[in-house]
């Protein structure tokens, strides 16, 4: 089958559509810069929407990793970028709770980018050693109250949402632990097999092997509801804890001044993407829930963290140069 007659048996709105797409972008390859190394939950999920994105709008979309500086680097590069599409950012909940962590910014993250979706989001996990003798979060809580200042819980990175996950349970419950920042979970979670920290929170997707296998043990997931990755652990809420909840996210972002129209297609887009049974199997078999939402309602999310984590970080100190 030729061009001509492919088209003709596609009809005439993939023919427009296609049309629509080739015209509103600058011809040229898009960047969608993953602030990130490689092999993270961000590049998946950015992968995972680049190859679809390419697909459905005819336009060459790239994943482009630019990592450093807890992923104030890449993100940088975004704000910089020539606001013309050609340069998109898939965030993470990270971008945000640095706004509340570094003292100052190259950029604002509030007025700097255009929210396009969110895409997709996953819980974080509280997680301890077999020997520590508790078996839920009530027991947890009890036992670090009567050693105050001994019990240590490891994370991923200083500023990260497992780590402000941990400082939120401090100022929820005025318990007294200490913070071990690791450089990502695979050092942090060998310390936690090994006893050599007695909990720690982590993303639910490289934490769950090893819940199932034993090896440790969870408590609670972070999110308002149960994952479906792991429908018996119960939630902070369910486990006595009403309010507290962090829901890691994803999402995908233009410079602030890109044209409304490139916005406005590529929102379209992600939530027909994000509505394929195929894309929502890739990203749930990632490790994250796909969710699609207005641009208004990715802005509300975005302003709503970041007051919340600008609280959190006042009231625990956490601060990073």
């Amino acid at each position: 089958m030729n061009r001509r007659t492919l088209l003709a048996a596609l009809g005439p709105a993939v023919i427009s559509g296609t049309v629509r797409a080739a015209t509103a972008y600058p011809n040229t390859p898009v960047r969608v810069i993953v602030p990130y190394p490689p092999g993270g939950t961000t590049d998946i999920v950015g992968r995972i929407i680049t190859a679809r994105l390419t697909e459905r709008l005819g336009q060459s979309f790239f994943v482009e990793n630019r990592s450093g500086a807890s992923g104030m680097i890449g993100t940088q590069a975004v704000a910089a970028a020539n606001p013309d599409g050609a340069t998109l950012l898939l965030a993470s909940i990270a971008q945000v709770i640095n706004v509340a962590v570094y003292k100052t910014q190259p950029f604002d993250f509030a007025t700097d980018f255009a929210p396009i979706s969110l895409i997709a989001t996953t819980p974080n996990v509280l997680s301890v050693h077999p020997s520590v003798p508790a078996k839920n979060l009530k027991e947890l809580l009890a036992l670090v109250r009567a050693h105050p200042g001994e019990y240590k819980f490891g994370s991923t990175s200083l500023g990260g949402s497992p780590h402000m996950c941990g400082e939120l349970l401090k100022v929820m419950t005025k318990v007294n632990i200490v913070h071990v920042p690791y450089r990502g979970a695979a050092p942090m979670l060998t310390d936690l097999i090994g006893g050599q920290i007695p909990m720690a929170f982590d993303n639910l997707p490289s934490s769950l092997p090893l819940i199932r296998s034993g090896q440790i043990r969870g408590i609670a997931v972070t999110s308002a509801t149960r994952s479906e990755m792991a429908p018996d652990l119960p939630t902070f809420a369910e486990s006595g804890l009403p309010g507290y909840e962090v829901s890691g996210w994803y999402g995908l972002l233009a410079p602030s001044k890109a044209p409304p129209d490139i916005v406005t297609l590529l929102h379209k887009t992600i939530i027909d993407i994000l509505a394929e049974e195929p894309t929502r199997l890739k990203l749930q078999n990632s490790g994250t829930e796909p969710v699609g939402t207005s641009s208004a309602a990715y802005a509300d999310i975005i302003g709503s963290d970041i007051a919340k984590w600008t609280k959190v970080a006042t009231m625990t100190g956490v601060h990073a140069q």
